[in-house]
């Protein structure tokens, strides 16, 4: 169903980068700076947090100078829906950035300087998880929207929004490709997160498009087949990865003591049994979220109704 839009006050454009844009930019930029600061000891750690504080400021940057230099009335209804989307995925970002430094590098620290710098950066990260998190709550208040509809906002799409970034965390883990290069089992593991991963995508943008209407059949047994096929996938994954990573008879190792690079100290990288251990978990989290997908598709199906936008 295709929807129009009308333009947002003036004062409701300025509002939300006085009061959200400016915060989300300071407290990115801050956490940033804080970890760049330690120089060498910030550890591959340091930089893959970086790297995410890093992509949300550059990316919180250009949507307000895209907000500050068009009039508002330029703006069609997609553009929101694009912005409010980024901001559930900064959010998302900044609050793992924030639980897997602390966990895996802040909480192994000496105290001293550094360990005030990585506190520091860690609680900015939180405050702009935190930020990310009003903007997609408030969104609509504050941009006093007619007749749109906030694609995200529903169930389907929120949904769609966890299922892809639980796979691109799954792929930061991922990007040591010793876990699982020439063993057939553990990387038929990574085609199934690549798979159900644009699978996710491509239906989150005929979303956030309105494309998804113009499809030959019924969008909801659409969903319902894919949502079916990638909890199948998802399942032969959540077996086959803790199968042959932790159990011995597959040549995998079942304590984290037996990893070399495992110690209980300040270390420069998550040791390869931690990322193991982390993929596993995240596809049964990835699994729990698409059993939830496929539930709320079977129900939209017995019913015969799909989710339609919300009155202003």
């Amino acid at each position: 169903m295709s929807t129009q839009s009308t333009s947002p006050s003036g004062d409701a454009k300025f509002n939300v980068c006085r009061f959200l844009r400016l915060p989300q930019l300071c407290s990115t930029c801050v956490a940033f700076s804080l970890v760049a600061d330690m120089g060498t000891l910030r550890g591959a750690i340091g930089n893959w947090s970086m790297s995410f504080w890093c992509v949300c400021f550059a990316m919180t940057f250009l949507i307000a100078l895209v907000e500050c230099c068009r009039h508002p009335s330029s703006f069609p209804f997609f553009w929101y829906n694009i912005s409010v989307t980024y901001a559930c995925y900064a959010a998302l970002i900044c609050l793992s950035a924030s639980i897997i430094y602390s966990i895996t590098y802040v909480q192994f620290m000496p105290y001293g300087p550094n360990w005030d710098r990585a506190i520091a950066a860690t609680a900015f990260s939180c405050i702009a998880s935190v930020l990310y998190v009003i903007e997609v709550a408030g969104m609509r208040a504050w941009y006093e929207l007619k007749e749109i509809f906030f694609y995200v906002h529903t169930v389907r799409a929120l949904l769609k929004v966890l299922e892809t970034f639980v796979a691109g965390v799954i792929f930061a883990f991922l990007s040591n490709t010793s876990l699982y290069l020439h063993q057939p089992a553990l990387e038929w593991c990574v085609a199934v997160y690549s798979i159900c991963f644009i699978l996710a995508a491509v239906v989150l943008l005929l979303g956030l498009a309105e494309w998804e209407y113009m499809l030959p059949g019924p969008f909801s047994i659409f969903q319902l087949v894919l949502s079916l096929l990638s909890v199948l996938l998802y399942i032969s994954a959540l077996v086959l990865w803790p199968l042959y990573q932790f159990s011995e008879g597959f040549g995998g190792q079942p304590q984290r003591s037996s990893g070399g690079d495992c110690r209980d100290e300040l270390t420069y990288d998550m040791c390869a049994w931690d990322q193991r251990l982390a993929v596993a978990v995240l596809t049964a989290v990835n699994l729990l979220v698409y059993v939830a997908d496929l539930g709320y598709w079977a129900g939209q199906v017995s019913v015969g109704t799909e989710d339609q936008p919300r009155d202003s």
